[in-house]
């Protein structure tokens, strides 16, 4: 069975195109710029074609041999994307129609009620599932609330927002009730519908098993992150339009796809029936709660239950790290001090140096600086650096290495830090040795901070000037070492730990 996926560069569809491969599915990837997504995993293994909904005649072959076409596309945050989306919806309706689609699937919004005066985002999200389901095609309207996983445009909102502002002013709307869904609940839906009967040909509401109002689910998400209850203080008369612009200011997503995410939310979301449930069961644990939900999408689980991490291999604790498909200013805040040096030795010289980091032989750079961190990490009931490190030469994964323990090593390559000194966020300190086709060595040094609230933005911010000196400067010291190294003796080589 083939699937085509249109939406591929996106969130959803961007995970969906994977989990059809996973089932044994042939897919097709519709995009308007074939290279956007050469570079995510399985790019290998779908069929890219290039084309554009709002164009029909770049459309010539797509539908060709396809079962099932998931319509995943939106122009939500363009000026006139109501327009926009109702000539993409038509013209994909057609196309299928005209190939002898076999099935359609479309993500779709909650359905207010009907005397209510719906907002621009889900009128229009109704009107492309009228269209669909008019199209002659069997169809299946899948119509979600509030998505919770990392790059969900409404779950970075409410990401950021309980996060930035442990006080906050909030409209009458954060007192609705929704229903959220986990992402994983929703693919699972969604590849599900792919093998589902001819004569099913209709809408289905899916949500998870909690019904929470905004301000609960901002209550729960800071107890999940490890924050402190937030205050929310209800004030009338900010309106949608004005909490839109709150938004944007506060968070990274745009302002343009904030106005109608925040309009959105003046409606109840509360599924009013679960009849998929009659054609694809709920999994046997049941479907995913929201407290679980968040916990999986700020990667605090088992790395077998999270499939986007920082750099595919860290710790249980580690940050989530966007795929390619999600929006840019998605995953949440993640600081990064980056430096980068070519060495003039072997790689074996520069794993050397790199594995003594630490203990005796201190951190290569501004000695002062990290003993004032580790004194100061002392008197605020932290381990400081005390701890050294167990052998001289060789490290093990696990093992305290002063106020850092080991999290990864990957002999002769990587050595991955996890902090342990008290901060208010989570550190990482990744030390890479890297070789070029030329045979170019280099040395790659990266720190990553993930603040917990204010106090954590503020820290970065009062730590940042120093760290030209700290960290650029241990990066030099590290070249150098590995140089004279190389010029005094033969080095041996990686260590098994």
């Amino acid at each position: 069975m083939r699937c085509l996926v249109t939406g591929a560069t996106g969130y959803i569809g961007g995970r969906l195109a994977p989990r059809l491969l996973a089932e044994g599915y042939a897919v097709r990837c519709l995009a308007r710029r074939a290279n956007r997504l050469r570079d995510v995993p399985w790019a290998a293994q779908v069929e890219v074609v290039e084309g554009d909904l709002s164009r029909p005649e770049s459309l010539a072959g797509v539908f060709d041999g396809v079962d099932v076409a998931y319509y995943l596309v939106h122009s939500l945050g363009q000026a006139g994307f109501e327009a926009a989306d109702r000539q993409a919806a038509t013209t994909f309706a057609e196309a299928a129609r005209a190939a002898g689609v076999r099935r359609i699937v479309y993500l779709g919004g909650p359905e207010p009620a009907p005397d209510d005066v719906a907002s621009a985002h889900l009128r229009s999200r109704a009107e492309v599932a009228r269209i669909l389901l008019d199209s002659g095609v069997p169809t299946v309207v899948l119509r979600a609330a509030v998505i919770i996983g990392s790059g969900s445009a409404s779950f970075e909102m409410l990401r950021y927002l309980t996060e930035r502002l442990p006080v906050m002013v909030t409209p009458r709307w954060v007192s609705n009730r929704i229903q959220p869904i986990a992402v994983r609940d929703v693919l699972r839906y969604l590849v599900g519908c792919a093998a589902l009967p001819p004569e099913v040909d209709r809408a289905f509401d899916i949500a998870g098993p909690d019904v929470l109002t905004f301000g609960d689910m901002m209550q729960r998400y800071a107890r999940v992150a490890g924050l402190s209850r937030r205050l929310l203080l209800p004030v009338r008369p900010l309106t949608p339009t004005l909490s839109s612009y709150w938004v944007g200011l506060v968070t990274p997503v745009p302002n343009a796809l904030a106005r109608p995410l925040v309009e959105s939310l003046v409606h109840e979301a509360v599924a009013h029936e679960h009849d998929i449930a009659e054609y694809l069961p709920d999994p046997p644990d049941g479907l995913t709660g929201f407290d679980r939900a968040v916990d999986l999408a700020l990667a605090k689980v088992r790395d077998a239950e999270v499939e986007t991490r920082w750099s595919n291999a860290a710790g249980a604790d580690a940050p989530a790290e966007p795929l390619p498909s999600d929006p840019h200013w998605s995953g949440g805040t993640a600081y990064t001090d980056l430096r980068e040096q070519t060495v003039a030795a072997p790689p074996e010289a520069l794993w050397q140096v790199i594995e003594g980091v630490g203990g005796e032989n201190g951190w290569y750079s501004f000695p002062l600086a990290w003993s004032v961190r580790g004194w100061l990490d002392r008197l605020v009931g932290g381990v400081g650096l005390r701890r050294g490190r167990r052998h001289p030469h060789q490290l093990r994964v696990g093992e305290a290495l002063d106020f850092w323990r080991v999290e990864e090593i990957v002999p002769g390559e990587l050595l991955r830090l996890r902090a342990e000194m008290r901060l208010p966020g989570r550190a990482w300190l990744e030390m890479r040795v890297q070789t070029d086709d030329a045979g170019q060595v280099s040395y790659r040094q990266r720190a990553v901070f993930l603040p917990r609230g204010l106090v954590g933005h503020a820290y970065w911010a009062a730590v940042t000037p120093f760290h030209a000196v700290v960290f650029g400067g241990m990066a030099r010291n590290i070249a150098e070492g590995a140089e004279r190294l190389a010029a005094a003796a033969p080095v041996r080589g990686p260590a098994a730990g």
